[in-house]
Formats: structure tokens, C-alpha cells, sequence
């Protein structure tokens, strides 16, 4: 990555992902961010190799949680010469300071307990058992632990160390200082008595400036220290007075709060009183409105069954109209059913007894049968038409078909174009869209108008050509070239050509190519491709294409021969193409090849004659089928004719059958008709009775909606008063609502005045806070240094001593570096000069004492160690035990077996005290100690 910022969960314990994904460079960071060494992901052992390929120095910045303020560590590395620089916080620090604040939260990135790269695995399964518990201790274990088991270690060697200092100064010290030196000095008592008398004289005599020296570097040294005791309190004192200012002011704060208050409250009492009252308004009003909505919807109620009465008269009224009307049609058809009986029977009188009308049935069955033999006829031409149409559409579908695939080629050409030169691209479709623009043709870039008659010509065509050229617009007319170039303003940068206004297209070669062939030349390059003639003749003006011969490799072979005996200026052999100049100074051919380029532009090649042709062909077909349909159309009509005159024809021999029993027919309905006349003069309606009963309805109704309206106005009554209380309700509740504004606009200013006091006592409050807290631990700090405990008086001695002393911090800096001059300038003393007096005759007891101390001292150890011991393995037994727990219930869930367990060989020996893995991952075999060599690769990882 050239940047990635991760953000773990609170509990991140494994980091894993595919391979290439990252895993390493996020374990990496986070070693070499937190002050590891390279050799701890066991990758590189330079910083520098972490470092992405091709960059010259890299970052990493890692924020770590901390309850007082998160910490955020900088590491920069530079490749160069493999250095870091480090910053806390923005900050420049040490590598020491980084270690230091990494150590205060307990990180350790070099225990393999702690943070486990996947390069190390291994060596995790290499660790001895002493290695894996001091490692345990360290990453999961309490910090009283790992202290126990290292005091355990310290006391044990402290024991060795006295039982062996007990014996060499037993049996060796004591005997020749003691024994030695008595035996000589009782031998020479008598001899050397005046000799060392005088000797001991003249020694201290020496020594006796030597002491004074001492003495006074020691009231130098003296001084110093009771300076540097004093210091702290002066730094106390002038602490604990600005504290005292601080307070003072705070004092003076709370009271001016306390004052701003008192002069608050009578508005805000008001504003409250506002309150209330405007809160009794709002539960009046609430009270008046329910008043007003009950009596509301009484009244809704009392117009609802109003307006369901007046529903129920206007429905008597419209079923007393209908009766009206089925009586007014039963008379109507009554009248019709009269009428059609009449018409029936003069129809009868009329009607003849007996017809003869088998001569007219006859004639209608003859011109049927006519009819039915050209219908025949036609439908057999209609047959015929479709299958040739259906022929010539399948002959179109694979015209069209075949015209696709060639218009594919030119779609991938267009695509190749696009790809290429976006903006002839883009010339190119507006062209298409404005060719009413143009007086005449504008051909299209070369590389589309371009057809090689083989794909294997392409690459001549190509080389010759330039590729500007290439995807440059052919115009026949100058005018037309401008037009284009303007283009609506758009800014496209696009070639355009103007074809020669005399044409070149059909241009003779100077040769023919028969009279090449002897060199293996087998075509001019104009003959290997098609274009339109304007495109031609600009190919042939501008690159003489009719003149550059197309070879073989035969051509190749004897390209010299070539140069010499044909006197081209350009020639093309199988893969390479050949420049020939001669020098206007020497008169000497020269010749330059280079190998052709594989095609681009032209890759595929499309058959203009075959195409030329196919469109002929589609048109072809296009007209033979409008021909067919327009005679189809013909047929159709016949058709419709025919079937037409048939159905009349059916029609007048049904009306012909019919006509004989029609008398029958109209005897039988004419007594029907007169049933349902007898019917319906049965089923009149009385309508002066329907009258009068809906009267009587309508009488009842009205009496119910007089006692509803006067309901109504009763509550109508009510309402009024109770519209105009919700009037002056509302008007008291302006009222209030403007009063409680105007106190509370005039609340405000003292508000912000309250609210400024507020926030300078809180300022005040804090920074007293923040001195006295500094008060507190300068005076620790002051009696820390004077060794005096927290409720210990001050001594009487030590108040005599300060006072002699200077009471500015100024004064005691100046005269504690005055000291510190004169002390140092004290060499060469030695406080063995001093008690030299007294050493020769204290020197046995100081050393019988000393003896003494060391087998009280080893005693003490001895204690000391059997009540650590106790407690360091409690605490490692009961985290042996869960890590156990842990460790079986996670192989038990693979099918496996695994313990985790405390070993010791002797239990004395504290740093040979170890934990043991021992594992099983196969039903028919032990469990066995996890060792570099007995597990797997795979093993030791899961393990």
C-alpha cells in the first residue's frame, strides 16, 4: 500500500486474511511503531527492507489508548542509511522516551506471548519451558507475578552468594586479620614500639591539612544539600500565595454570583407567575374548546338526521314518480303491442296462400356454384404468391445477413477509430448528422473508406501511409473542407485532405508490373486495395501509390539488382520496405530499409464489389416483393368481393325458404301478442292510492324534523356564549403571552451578565482547584526531600537551618551554584583520610559485625522467600489452570488432545521452574511434550 489507516476493535487478538492482503504490513507497523526491533518479525533485519520498493523513506504513526489522554507514537524511516526519527504527540522524542512510555502500558512486542508474527511461529515451539513461563508472566500475568518469581530468583542467588561469603570470610579474612596480625604484633611489639609512635605522629601531622580540606568541602557539600532541601518549600510558598490570591478572588466571585442572582429572581419570579397564569389560560381555553366540540357535534348530529329525513321524503317522492312512470309505460306498450298486431294481420291479408319459388332457389344455387369455382381458382394463385415471397424473404434475410458481417468490420474499424482519436471520432458523427452542409461528397477517414483486398496487404497500405492521413477526411471541394473545419465552434483537433481537382485515380505506372515480375514483384500497392475515387486520386497525387512496386522475399534476395536495374524510389518486399535517394553531390545511390509495422487501422478487410453487389441484389428483392405484395393486395380484394357476393347470394336463397312459412309463423306470434297484452292490462296501478299513502309518509316525517329543528336552536343557544369565552380567552392569552415576552426580553441582559459571572467563578473555582492540587505535591515533594513523612512535624532544627537561609528562589539558585563552584573546586579528597584515626583499632569488630549482619541478612532471605514463593505460586497455579482449561477445551473441540501444566525439578531452583505443552492430534498415540521436532509445521502452529 502507498497509504492504509487501520482502526482496531477495542479486543483485536489475530489479525488474518488471505495471502497478499495486507496481514504482514499492518504486524509490521505495529512492531516498528512501538519501538521493536526488526529482528522480532523475523522478515528483514534492517528497517530500511520495510519500506515499499522505489520509496525513500516511510511513515508510521500508531495512537494508543490511555485513561489520562491517548498518546499517538510517530516513526519515521529513511532507506538511505536505515535511521528513524521519533515524535509523541506531534513532538520530537528519543527512541529511549518511546521505550519508555511503550514499557508504562505494559506492551511487549519482543514476547512471542504477547505479539506473535506468523514468521516466528516456529520459534514459539522452540522456546524452553523456562523461556514460555517467564514469557506467560509477562504478557498475561499479574505484574506482582513476574515480581515474585524474579525476587524468588534474586533471593536465591543472594543465598548462594552469602553461604559462600560466610565461608571465605570465616576461615580467610578472619584468620589473617586477626590471627595473622596478632602473632606479628606481639613478635615485634617490643622492636618497632618507638619506631611506629613516631611514624603515627608524623602520619596524622600529614594528614591534619588533608582533614581540614575535607571539613570545609564538607560544609560546602552540607550546604548545598540543605539549599536544595529549602528550594522545594520556597516553590510551595509561592504556590500556596498565589493559591491564597486565587481563593481570595474566588470568594469575591461567588458573592458578586450570589448578588446577580438576588437581582434576577423578582423577574423570574414574574416570569413564572406569567407562566402560570398563561398555563391556567391554556387549560381554560382547553376546557371551552371540548364545551365547543361536544355541543358541535350534537349539533352535527341533530343536522345529520335532518338531512337523513329530507333523504326520506325525496325517496317517497321518487318511488311515487316511478309507479307514475311503470304505469305510464305500461300504457306505452300496451299501445306498441297493438299496433304490431295490427301490422301482422294486415301482413297476412296481403300475403299470398301459395308461391312457386323453386325457379329463383335454382338460379341462386347456379350462381353460387360459379362464384365458389373462382374463389377456388384464387386461392391457389394466393398459395402460389406467398411461397415465392417467403423465397425471396429468406434470400433477403441472408443478403442482410451477409451485409452484416461486412458492416461488423467497418463497426470495428469505427471502434479502433474511437479508441485512437477521440476527436475524429467525434468529427465523424457530426458529419454523419450534417451532410446537408456540404455541396458535395465528404468522404470519411481513410482508415474507414480503405479496404484491403487481403488482410495480408493491410500492413504495406499502413506503412505507407501516414497514420495523420490516416484518419484524415477527404474533400472534392475546397469550400466544403472550410465548412468542416469550422464545425459549429467545436474544438476538435481533426486532419482534413482536399482531393486534386483533376482526378489522378486512374494514373498509369511508369512500368507494367509484367516486366517486374523477373524481381518478385507481383502487384503496384494501388492494386492491393479499394477506395472511393476521390480517395484514390489523393493516394495516388500524394503518395504515388500507382508507382510503388509490391515484392516477395524473392525481391529480397536480390534487392540490390532491384535498386540498381528499376530505379524505384520505394519499393515493398515481403517484411521490409526500401527508400532509395541519390545524392545531388556524389551522384551515389543510397538505400534505407525498415521492417514493415503490423497492421493497426486496416486489420480487417471488406469486399466492396461483393458488397456493391449484395445491396444491388437487397434491392432487387425489395422491389419483386413490393410487386408481389401489390398483387396479393389484388387478390385480396377479389377475394373479399367474392365472399361478399356469396353471403348475399346465402342470404336472398334463406330469405326464399323462409318466405313459406312465414303465415304459419305470423298466426302463432300475433297470439302470443295478445297474451301479453291481456298481461298487462291485468297489472295496472291504482295511482290516486299511491298518492295519498306517500302523503301520509311524507306528514310523519316532517313532524320528526320539527322536533330535531328545534333542537338544533336550543344548542344553537348554547354555543354562542361559548364561541364569545373562547374570543375573550384568546385575547387574554395575547395579553399574557405579549407580558411574559416583554419580562423575559428583559430578563435576558441579566441572563448573559449571570451567566458571564457564572463562567468567570467556575474559571476561578478550577484554576484554585488546579493550586492546590500543585500545593499538595509540592509540599510531597518538599517533605519527600526533607524525609519527612506526611504527618511528621516540621523539625525545630531544620526551621533554625532554613531560616539562615536566603527566602527568594533567585537567591538560593545564585548561591546554590556559588557552592557547587567552590565544592568542585575540592579534588583529591577522600573521606578515608578522616577515619583513618579510628580505622586500625575498629577494623576486627567491623568485620565480626559485618559477619553478624550476613547471617541475619541470610536468615531474612530465607523468610522472605518462603512467603513469596507461596504467593507467586498461587497466582501462576491458578493461571496455569485456566490457561489448561482453555488450552483442552479448544483441542477437545478438534477432535484432539492438549494440557498445559507447571514444571519445576526442584523446587528451590526458581530459574529452572517451567511450563510444559504436551499435545495429542491422533487417537493412537500419547501425548507428548510440543518440541521443535516431534510436531508437524502444522501442528506447532495450531498448538
Amino acid at each position: 500500500y502507498d497509504a492504509c489507516e487501520v482502526y482496531p476493535g477495542p479486543n483485536l487478538n489475530v489479525v488474518v486474511g488471505a495471502n497478499g492482503t495486507g496481514k504482514s504490513s499492518i504486524v509490521c507497523a505495529i512492531c516498528l511503531g512501538l519501538a521493536g526491533k526488526p529482528s522480532f518479525i523475523g522478515r528483514a533485519d534492517k528497517v530500511g527492507l520495510f519500506v515499499k520498493q522505489g520509496c525513500s523513506r516511510g511513515l508510521v504513526e500508531i495512537e494508543l489508548f490511555k485513561p489520562s489522554g491517548n498518546i499517538t507514537i510517530t516513526r519515521e524511516i529513511q532507506v538511505a542509511n536505515n535511521t528513524s526519527s521519533w515524535l509523541i504527540n506531534g513532538k520530537p522524542a528519543t527512541l529511549k522516551a518511546v521505550e519508555e512510555h511503550i514499557a508504562a502500558l505494559n506492551i511487549q512486542v519482543d514476547n512471542l506471548c504477547h505479539f506473535l508474527p506468523q514468521d516466528r511461529v516456529g520459534e514459539f515451539a522452540k522456546l524452553s519451558k523456562t523461556e514460555l513461563l517467564e514469557a506467560t508472566e509477562k504478557s498475561i500475568g499479574s505484574r506482582e507475578m513476574y515480581q515474585f518469581h524474579c525476587e524468588l530468583k534474586n533471593f536465591r542467588e543472594k543465598e548462594r552468594e552469602l553461604e559462600v561469603n560466610m565461608h571465605s570470610l570465616r576461615f580467610g579474612l578472619f584468620l589473617r586479620n586477626v590471627f595473622t596480625k596478632y602473632i606479628l604484633t606481639l613478635q615485634h611489639l617490643c622492636r618497632e614500639k618507638t619506631n611506629s609512635l613516631e611514624k603515627m605522629k608524623q602520619r596524622v601531622e600529614r594528614y591534619k591539612q588533608d582533614v581540614e580540606r575535607y571539613l570545609e568541602h564538607k560544609s560546602h557539600i552540607d550546604l548545598i544539600e540543605m539549599l536544595e532541601r529549602k528550594r522545594p518549600w520556597l516553590e510551595y510558598e509561592s504556590v500556596r500565595t498565589q493559591y491564597v490570591e486565587v481563593k481570595k478572588n474566588r470568594n469575591k466571585a461567588k458573592e458578586e454570583l450570589e448578588i446577580l442572582k438576588d437581582r434576577q429572581f423578582p423577574r423570574m419570579k414574574k416570569i413564572e407567575e406569567a407562566e402560570e397564569n398563561l398555563n391556567s389560560l391554556d387549560m381554560k381555553t382547553r376546557d371551552n374548546a371540548a364545551k365547543i366540540k361536544e355541543i358541535s357535534q350534537k349539533i352535527k348530529q341533530k343536522q345529520d338526521a335532518l338531512e337523513v329525513n329530507e333523504k326520506k321524503i325525496e325517496e317517497i317522492k321518487q318511488a311515487l314518480r316511478m309507479k307514475k312512470d311503470e304505469e305510464m309505460d305500461r300504457q306505452n306498450k300496451i299501445h306498441k303491442i297493438q299496433e304490431i298486431i295490427e301490422a301482422w294481420k294486415n301482413e297476412l291479408n296481403t300475403m299470398a296462400v301459395c308461391e312457386n319459388l323453386q325457379l329463383e332457389i335454382d338460379a341462386v344455387n347456379n350462381e353460387l356454384k360459379k362464384l365458389q369455382e373462382e374463389r377456388t381458382n384464387i386461392d391457389s394463385y394466393v398459395s402460389d404468391l406467398r411461397a415465392e415471397k417467403r423465397n425471396q424473404e429468406r434470400e433477403q434475410k441472408r443478403i442482410i445477413d451477409h451485409l452484416g458481417r461486412l458492416n461488423n468490420i467497418m463497426k470495428m474499424k469505427e471502434e479502433n477509430l474511437k479508441g485512437r482519436f477521440q476527436d475524429t471520432y467525434s468529427a465523424l458523427t457530426w458529419l454523419r448528422k450534417n451532410k446537408d452542409k456540404f455541396k458535395k461528397t465528404v468522404y470519411e477517414p481513410m482508415m474507414l473508406e480503405i479496404n484491403p483486398r487481403d488482410s495480408r496487404h493491410a500492413k504495406y497500405i499502413e506503412n505507407h501511409i501516414s497514420s495523420d492521413d490516416m484518419r484524415a477526411f477527404v474533400f472534392e471541394s475546397q469550400e466544403d473542407m472550410e465548412v468542416f473545419l469550422i464545425r459549429d465552434h467545436q474544438k476538435l483537433r481533426v486532419n482534413a485532405v482536399c482531393a486534386p481537382a483533376e482526378s489522378c485515380a486512374e494514373s498509369l505506372p511508369s512500368r507494367p508490373i509484367e516486366e517486374l515480375q523477373q524481381y518478385g514483384f507481383f502487384s503496384y500497392l494501388r492494386e492491393l486495395f479499394d477506395a472511393p475515387r476521390p480517395v484514390m486520386s489523393y493516394l495516388c497525387y500524394q503518395y504515388r501509390v500507382h508507382e510503388v512496386p509490391v515484392g516477395t522475399e524473392k525481391t529480397r534476395d536480390m534487392i540490390e539488382r532491384v535498386i540498381r536495374e528499376t530505379k524505384f524510389k520505394q519499393i515493398y518486399t515481403a517484411e521490409e520496405r526500401y527508400i532509395i535517394k541519390v545524392s545531388s553531390y556524389t551522384n551515389l545511390t543510397l538505400s534505407t530499409n525498415t521492417f514493415l509495422r503490423a497492421a493497426q487501422f486496416l486489420s480487417g478487410c471488406v469486399d466492396v464489389d461483393e458488397r456493391r453487389q449484395l445491396e444491388s441484389q437487397q434491392q432487387n428483392i425489395s422491389n419483386v416483393l413490393k410487386s408481389l405484395d401489390m398483387r396479393l393486395t389484388t387478390l385480396f380484394e377479389r377475394q373479399k368481393h367474392l365472399e361478399h357476393r356469396d353471403n348475399e347470394l346465402r342470404e336472398q336463397k334463406k330469405e326464399l325458404l323462409l318466405r313459406g312459412s312465414r303465415r304459419r309463423q305470423l298466426e302463432s306470434k300475433i297470439a302470443l301478442k295478445y297474451d301479453s297484452l291481456r298481461q298487462l292490462e291485468q297489472d295496472a296501478v291504482d295511482l290516486e292510492k299511491e298518492s295519498q299513502l306517500a302523503n301520509l309518509k311524507i306528514k310523519e316525517i316532517n313532524k320528526q324534523k320539527a322536533e330535531l329543528v328545534t333542537e338544533f336552536m336550543h344548542f344553537t343557544k348554547i354555543i354562542i356564549p361559548l364561541s364569545i369565552l373562547k374570543g375573550v380567552l384568546t385575547l387574554q392569552k395575547s395579553k399574557v403571552i405579549a407580558e411574559k415576552t416583554r419580562l423575559e426580553s428583559e430578563y435576558k441582559p441579566g441572563t448573559v451578565q449571570l451567566k458571564a459571572a457564572e463562567q468567570w467563578f467556575h474559571e476561578l473555582e478550577e484554576k484554585k482547584r488546579a493550586l492546590y492540587k500543585n500545593c499538595k505535591e509540592l509540599m510531597k515533594q518538599a517533605r519527600q526531600v526533607c524525609k519527612l513523612s506526611p504527618d511528621q512535624d516540621f523539625p525545630k532544627e531544620l526551621q533554625n537551618s532554613f531560616q539562615a537561609l536566603p527566602n527568594t528562589l533567585e537567591e538560593i539558585d545564585a548561591l546554590l551554584n556559588e557552592e557547587k563552584t567552590r565544592a568542585s573546586c575540592f579534588t583529591g579528597l577522600n573521606a578515608s583520610v578522616v577515619e583513618e584515626y579510628n580505622k586500625q583499632t575498629q577494623e576486627i569488630q567491623q568485620l565480626m559485625k559485618y559477619l553478624e549482619e550476613k547471617k541475619n541478612e541470610l536468615n531474612k532471605y530465607r523468610q522472605n522467600i518462603s512467603q513469596v514463593k507461596e504467593k507467586w505460586l498461587n497466582l501462576l497455579k491458578d493461571m496455569i489452570e485456566q490457561i489448561n482449561d482453555k488450552f483442552s477445551k479448544f483441542f477437545s473441540s478438534m477432535q484432539c488432545v492438549g494440557e498445559v501444566d507447571l514444571h519445576a525439578e526442584n523446587e528451590e531452583e526458581y530459574d529452572k521452574y517451567g511450563i510444559r505443552i504436551r499435545v495429542k492430534f491422533h487417537s493412537g498415540t500419547e501425548l507428548h511434550e510440543l518440541t521443535p521436532y516431534h510436531q508437524s509445521g502444522g501442528e506447532k502452529s495450531v498448538s
